[in-house]
């Protein structure tokens, strides 16, 4: 008919369980080696020592790095002061011992033990600290004393030429005078000395092929009375005990694994050996009571990738007990040289352990049963029980139940009646005593709650722009609770689901709020369920129109014409056709024409144009105009094919125009 043109313008169910308390832990060291370890029970720290990164590390019982001492080279053994104000650092890159303050971690003193003479293991015997030194083919052992004015270095104090190497160094509070020694690189050797006279005379020695024990000693502990010194060798499958006396034989620590690679004896007596990989097997720590042959406690250090073992516990110097022996730490390292800090906790306690099993679902109100079973090396005493606590809807913080008995066997069982539905939870918890350790675990059982009635009116309406609808949710029966929350999720203005109203509904069961509209919205009410009955969410989607005029202009006249106003053009002018519509970004008005024909209105054609910033399309009606036609013209938004689908479809009202000659 004519030609157109623009003039402007987004339940599982849980199965059995099992636990333990006992909290081990591992944190990452930032050294690229380790030399020895040693703990201060007065501050509550770990100091390792790095001899390739020529520093210490001081960490807490977590292993939380607290601080560093640098300009260490090839720093190694260490001795803590009987007060542990201060710990010594064997510093062999520089020949010399330095004094660290344990409270402030600086350098409180430097000691020169002498050119060459590579000092590198310490230990406190008989009022001075006493240091092994030497490389390989030759060693000795010096001292040196803080006691006067003037630090004092003594060096060869074994007449024997026993060593030919640095020897390892140990020594106890129990025994003073006693300082034990081993060696590391040649055929096994031992030594202890009597050192109360202030040099240190040999008492007892073995070594050579005739020891019959290993090939070296790779690390030593004495008892806390000096009677028995325990040490660790890579020949044997245990680690083995000598009297201090003499040296012969006593009691033996086995392992099972050839790989003997470090050694600790606590303030109380506890032995602690630890095995390195060897033939893939895991490395670990066993703990043992004073001359016992079955280990207390066995601490894995699991991390194994494809079938083979990533983790290995390292030579003399990585294991020490906390003073109270609460604590055993280790140092190990992996493949790829990542060093780290185990922390096991409660060293001298037999494991225990809890398992819990409960059915999967059970019907409220009705009687269930929970088995399960406590496991400990040691056994259990005669009579133990176990608390029992249930966790659910109505006891949030859980509710303990009558202890539950063990069997002789570790089994236990006991019934009960969930109050509520949903997931209830039983702890089951073991104390402990003194030589087990606590532990606890827990299952959950599915209980299903009543199902409730929810909705929200309006659904499918649609409202005049800016109208004030109230929307009305209501819930059915409930057990307790009676409140629901109420949200509105308005289109396109990415804020998404907003809280507008929580409450409880009224004695008829309903909750009202009142929005005004002017997108398309959706009203959800949300009930959150009680002990007795399930959640529960009901939604409700209403349209909301445009606001939408179209005006004419460049007419030279109007007349009513059945009922309604005609604009009169001349055929030479072209009629402008102005439309004003809410405003939405990228939104389009669809313009659309009709023509009178055969007593009925035709259509004559359609097209969109966009919309200005401000919802104004002007367009101007161009081409050949016919004269003697009835047409009209309306403005109209169309969800989604106006650019966007925030609001409901919305017509304008017709306008009447015709043109004349």
């Amino acid at each position: 008919m004519t030609a157109l043109a623009v003039a402007l313008g987004s339940v599982a169910l849980i199965g059995s369980a099992t636990g333990s308390a006992v909290a081990d832990s591992i944190a990452a060291l930032p050294i690229a080696s380790s030399g020895d370890i040693i703990v201060d029970g007065v501050h509550k720290r770990v100091f390792v020592s790095d001899p390739s990164g020529g520093k210490v590390v001081a960490t807490d019982y977590d292993g939380t790095v607290i601080g560093t001492i640098t300009s260490l080279p090839q720093a190694d053994g260490l001795e803590l002061s009987a007060d542990s104000a201060t710990v010594y650092v064997a510093v062999p890159g520089a020949d010399e011992i330095v004094a660290v303050d344990t409270a402030t971690l600086t350098k409180a003193g430097q000691y020169a033990t002498g050119e060459g003479t590579d000092p590198q293991h310490l230990a406190l015997a008989g009022g001075k600290l006493w240091f092994g030194y030497g490389s390989t083919g030759h060693g000795n052992i010096g001292s040196l004393d803080l006691s006067g004015g003037q630090p004092r270095i003594s060096l060869a104090q074994d007449a024997e030429g026993t060593w030919k190497d640095a020897p390892l160094l140990d020594s106890t509070p129990g025994a003073p005078d006693t300082l034990a020694a081993g060696s590391r690189q040649y055929y096994f050797t031992l030594g202890v000395y009597d050192v109360s006279s202030g040099t240190a005379d040999r008492t007892a020695f073995l070594g050579g092929r005739d020891a019959a024990i290993g090939n070296t000693a790779e690390d030593l502990a004495l008892t806390p009375d000096g009677t028995e010194l325990v040490v660790a060798t890579t020949a044997t499958e245990y680690q083995q005990a000598f009297r201090t006396s003499d040296l012969s034989q006593t009691v033996r620590y086995p392992s099972g694994y050839l790989a003997q690679r470090s050694v600790d004896v606590a303030p109380d007596g506890l032995v602690a050996v630890g095995t390195d990989t060897y033939a893939n097997f895991t490395p670990q720590v066993s703990v043992y009571k004073p001359d016992g042959t079955a280990p207390r406690r066995t601490a894995n250090f699991t991390d194994e990738r494809g079938g083979v073992s990533q983790m290995a516990l390292l030579d003399h110097g990585d294991l020490a007990f906390a003073p109270d022996s609460s604590r055993l730490f280790a140092v190990t390292h992996d493949v790829s040289n990542r060093y780290s800090l185990r922390v096991v906790t409660e060293p001298a306690k037999a494991v225990t352990t809890v398992t819990v099993n409960a059915p999967a679902t059970a019907v409220r109100a009705k009687s269930l049963t929970v088995s399960g079973k406590v496991t400990n090396t040691l056994g259990l005493p005669p009579g133990a029980t176990v608390a029992v606590t249930r966790t659910d809807l109505e006891s949030p913080n859980g509710k303990a139940l009558p202890a539950a008995t063990v069997k002789a066997d570790g089994t236990f069982a006991f019934t009960d009646v969930p109050p509520a539905g949903s997931k209830v939870t039983y702890k089951v918890s073991y104390v402990g005593d003194t030589d087990r350790t606590a532990a606890s675990a827990s299952d959950t059982v599915e209980v299903p709650r009543n199902a409730t009635t929810l909705t929200v009116n309006r659904n499918g309406s649609v409202y005049d722009y800016a109208s004030d609808v109230t929307f009305t949710a209501h819930l059915g029966t409930t057990y307790k609770n009676r409140t629901l929350s109420l949200y509105a999720d308005t289109a396109g203005d990415g804020k998404g689901r907003q809280l507008v109203r929580t409450g409880k509904v009224n004695s008829g069961g309903n909750l009202s709020v009142t929005l005004p509209l002017k997108r398309d919205t959706t009203v959800s009410a949300s009930f959150s369920g009680d002990a007795r009955t399930s959640p529960k969410t009901a939604t409700s989607r209403v349209g909301a129109k445009v606001k939408v005029s179209l005006s004419l202009s460049r007419q030279y006249k109007t007349a009513k014409v059945n009922g309604y106003t005609e604009y009169y053009f001349r055929k030479k002018t072209n009629p402008l056709l102005t439309t004003t519509m809410t405003a939405y970004p990228g939104r389009a008005q669809k313009l659309e024409f009709q023509i009178r024909s055969d007593g009925a209105w035709r259509s004559a054609g359609y097209d969109y144009f966009k919309l200005g910033s401000t919802g104004t399309s002007v367009v101007e009606l161009r081409g050949t105009h016919r004269t003697g036609y009835s047409m009209r013209v309306r403005s109209s938004y169309i969800n989604n094919s106006s650019n966007d689908s925030v609001n409901a479809t919305t017509h304008g009202s017709w306008k009447y125009f015709t043109f004349t000659g």
